[in-house]
């Protein structure tokens, strides 16, 4: 089994025991202000699956217990089941309230914008801050970012060593200021050069943090470009530095050839090299209509599509040779890619190295359905429907295994993805017998049905499988804090 050679993050033993001390404390005192009684808690990271009692004290776990508990508020789980709080590893949280609002509805309780986001990460988090969030957040600093910063303004030229050495300082900069880590773009920006990727891949090292990629190349041809080659790319770098990499969407990635692309995963796990993957349960991707992706030969990349499996965000319009070269040269459109095999998706979600992430947001009621609906789209349709993998191991994937890609730098994820007492009070309830997605390509912009009580930090955010618009929890999740 390759899961045997997954790393395992180091935990602080201190941390572990100062938590268990205090709040084994707080719950001798028998005093909650919340109680999550009768449901099947199901807590992977604890190896927990039976009927359990949650007390919750402030914005953290008090107590899990068989034991019957009392509290100012009872929350009557009883033939549902309760999680840990969802956590999207690959959804960059923007500075407004509809992106949240379909994220909690959804079971997500911490968003990461793992793509790529600002050098100043203080005063990206501090606008989240002053605008009020239903979930908690944090973000990588991007690769892109520091190539504009550094002076960089084509795409398809590489730095030069005076630019290089000024995009590492200000690589450096960003994660000092809290980013949780380095996100890539390689593909988006294909002057980069082997050494810059590399040379980044070194700073994430030295600080400990993962590196995310969409990778270099899409699809299976030509053999020197495809994503196979990508992939290689990143198993390469990750060996030469020891940092730890992430490869995003794995599924559009690497499209037919995904046996193979999860073979090398195992290959390089099998060897101490930490690289894993994620996956959204969606057969079509998005991006914007101007970018590298459709440069010339952008067909025979994604598996022979044409234009009409392009669809506009905006509006739902099938794309011809005639509507995609205007919208391309108006570089202001964001489409949706109809590229991904079914079986990539399956086979993705179901092996030990992948976790679910949404690469989605929606914004003014547009996007891809994968911003409102991917974890409970896991949930209905390839747990309970198609039995491609099971709830526990479902819900692992959404929880401890994304919180392990960062908590050795970013200690406030140690407290995230479980249900033990000390952390933090970031709980889903739902029902699994109706969970499902409702959004759609043509309608994204529609809430999941079977969630019925999400909590972050302690707070009750949707209640009865209805959102509290006044109730904005929210946190940065920043490194170092």
């Amino acid at each position: 089994m390759v899961t045997s050679h997954v790393r395992t993050v180091r935990s602080s033993p201190l941390a572990a025991l100062l938590l268990a001390v205090t709040f084994g404390n707080v719950a001798a005192q028998q005093e909650y202000d919340i109680a999550i009684v009768g449901g099947r808690l199901i807590d992977p990271a604890n190896a927990i699956d039976g009927i359990r009692n949650i007390g919750i004290v402030g914005d953290r776990i008090a107590l899990v217990t068989e034991a019957t508990i009392s509290a100012r508020r009872v929350i009557d789980a009883t033939g549902l089941v309760v999680a840990p709080g969802f956590i999207d590893l690959l959804a960059s949280y923007p500075n407004d309230d509809q992106s949240g609002e379909f994220k909690v509805t959804d079971g997500v309780t911490s968003s990461f914008g793992m793509h790529g986001g600002a050098i100043d990460n203080a005063a990206w988090a501090q606008a989240r801050v002053d605008s009020g969030a239903y979930i908690n957040f944090g973000a990588t600093v991007g690769h892109a970012a520091v190539r504009r910063a550094a002076g960089i303004t084509d795409r398809y030229a590489a730095a030069t060593d005076e630019q290089l050495t000024v995009m590492l300082q200000l690589a450096r900069q960003g994660l000092n200021g809290g980013a949780v880590g380095i996100g890539f773009g390689v593909q988006y920006v294909p002057g980069a050069s082997r050494e810059e990727v590399l040379r980044l891949f070194e700073v994430c090292a030295e600080f400990d943090v993962p590196c995310h990629l969409h990778v270099r190349y899409l699809g299976p041809h030509p053999a020197d470009n495809s994503s196979l080659a990508a992939i290689e790319e990143v198993i390469a770098a990750a060996a030469v530095t020891g940092a730890s990499a992430q490869i995003v969407h794995i599924g559009s990635v690497a499209g037919r050839k995904i046996e193979t692309a999860l073979w090398m995963l195992e290959g390089a796990q099998a060897r101490g090299i930490d690289v894993m993957a994620d996956v959204y349960p969606y057969t079509a991707g998005s991006t914007g209509l101007s970018s590298t992706v459709f440069d010339d030969g952008w067909q025979e990349r994604m598996g022979g599509i044409s234009y009409g499996d392009i669809e506009l965000t905006r509006t739902g319009e099938r794309l011809t040779a005639e509507t995609f070269a205007s919208y391309r040269a108006e570089r202001t459109h964001s489409v949706i890619v109809h590229f991904i095999p079914e079986e990539s998706v399956r086979r993705a979600l179901a092996h030990p190295l992948v976790m679910v992430g949404s690469d989605g947001v929606i914004r003014g009621g547009r996007g891809h359905p994968r911003g409102a609906g991917t974890f409970s789209r896991v949930l209905g349709r390839y747990v309970r429907e198609q039995n491609v993998l099971s709830l526990p191991e479902a819900i692992r994937k959404m929880t401890i295994m994304p919180a392990r890609r960062l908590e050795q730098s970013v200690p406030a994820m140690i407290r995230k993805g479980r249900l033990n007492p000390g952390a933090d009070a970031d709980v889903v309830v739902f029902d699994p017998a109706t969970v499902a997605d409702r959004a759609t390509y043509q309608e994204p912009a529609q809430h999941s049905v079977g969630i019925r009580y999400v909590l972050v930090n302690g707070q009750v955010v949707v209640e009865d499988g209805k959102l509290n618009p006044d109730v904005q929890p929210g946190r940065p999740v920043r490194r170092g804090w």
